[in-house]
């Protein structure tokens, strides 16, 4: 099994490049961040995960910059987004960000992609939160478009690009439905996310990886429906705090990838961590 990590690198914590360095000589196999733009001060929305908002919510590194510094002094290393607030973007110039990191990191992004859960965070970007999910399937296929090896327009419900001269590509190749770097979509099981994982994306990536017995055979029929080859699909639960059983458990359910939680903290806690996880290599 592969061990990623994730972390949310902040102008508080350990810098992408010492950390890079570090996860590529220790075997890690990806480096995954998060991303937020803002956290806007008077806000309703509570923390998903309950009681106040951690403070490094509101000081991430822009995550496509972080990974760039990451690509840069690594050969191996996955370089990953978990999430994109997709939503969030001007669709044509994320593309573009998109597949240059890919094109320069020689096809190591993995991007990984969500709703989000802030709407006053999502309101400042003009979102409208009743739609938000079918915004961000519109602007991955858009994007899609463009990363299409010759030009192509899409015109869709919410925007449209014409066909137009985009590059560079991104660096990994078209694949049945999904054109772009390996993509895989977070969010809760439900009917309307496997949907759009079955539609263009490579997977899924549950945070913390509970119910996947349960809900795994559901995303799978889903899959099949669409016509997806079931050897294709990737899972690869994220954010977690690992123990022997559970990743034993992961493993006896097809799963090759997990991300494991690093603190945000400065080099020394988080090599200490590194250590710690040594184990589980």
């Amino acid at each position: 099994m592969r061990i990623s990590v994730t972390i949310f690198l902040t102008d508080e914590t350990i810098a992408p490049v010492p950390l890079a360095r570090e996860l590529e000589q220790r075997g890690f196999a990806g480096l995954y961040l998060p991303e937020h733009t803002h956290i806007p001060v008077e806000r309703t929305t509570p923390y998903p995960a309950g009681g106040d908002l951690p403070r490094e919510y509101g000081r991430t590194l822009d995550p496509f910059v972080a990974l760039a510094q990451a690509a840069a002094v690594t050969e191996r290393l996955g370089l990953g987004t978990g999430i994109t607030l997709v939503a969030q973007h001007d669709p044509i110039a994320l593309a573009k960000q998109i597949a240059t990191l890919d094109h320069l990191s020689e096809g190591r992004l993995t991007l990984g992609l969500g709703f989000g859960w802030n709407v006053e965070e999502a309101a400042d970007h003009g979102v409208d939160w009743r739609t938000r999910r079918d915004l961000v399937r519109d602007r991955m296929r858009l994007m899609q478009a463009l990363w299409t090896p010759e030009p192509t327009s899409y015109d869709g419900e919410f925007g449209s690009v014409r066909a137009s001269f985009a590059h560079p590509k991104p660096a990994q190749k078209p694949r049945g439905p999904v054109t772009g770097p390996r993509t895989l979509v977070g969010g809760a099981a439900g009917p309307k996310l496997f949907a759009q994982i079955a539609e263009y994306a490579d997977g899924w990536l549950p945070i913390g990886g509970r119910g996947l017995g349960e809900s795994l055979p559901v995303l799978r029929a889903v899959w099949a429906d669409a016509g997806r080859d079931p050897a294709a699909l990737q899972i690869v639960p994220y954010a977690v705090l690992p123990a022997p059983g559970k990743l034993a458990h992961y493993a006896e359910l097809g799963i090759d990838e997990v991300v494991l939680q690093l603190p945000p903290a400065g080099e020394p806690e988080v090599l200490r961590v590194l250590d710690a996880y040594a184990e589980y290599m």
